[in-house]
């Protein structure tokens, strides 16, 4: 289920709030589902994000680490990616398709 207090805060570009936060949820955050088109993410702390089928296209993400992140599902079209840290489960391919084609990106 989505945290919406924490989504709204995505929302209202309010990244110290978001980790924050986070910070008082133990890292743990549900954005399954949510959509992040454009948003430019690069300040707020994903690193454990439940981030399941959610809509990233153009989505400022760079240098963020997301090693523990749940990106199943997640589509990244045309995102800002250099310097992203993606979890291992996540093959190269499924990021290349995914940022090209918008495919939903699959885990192993």
């Amino acid at each position: 289920m989505v945290d919406t207090s924490a989504y709204e805060l995505i929302q209202e570009d309010r990244p110290h709030d978001f980790n924050r936060w986070v910070e008082t949820h133990e890292g743990i955050v549900d954005l399954t589902g949510v959509h992040l088109r454009g948003y430019d993410l690069r300040a707020f702390n994903l690193a454990t994000a439940n981030l399941t089928n959610a809509y990233m296209r153009a989505a400022d993400i760079r240098g963020l680490d997301l090693t523990a992140a749940n990106l199943e599902g997640v589509s990244i079209k045309d995102a800002k990616i250099s310097g992203t840290l993606f979890p291992r489960n996540v093959s190269a391919q499924e990021i290349q398709l995914s940022w090209e084609h918008g495919t939903r990106i699959r885990t192993t």
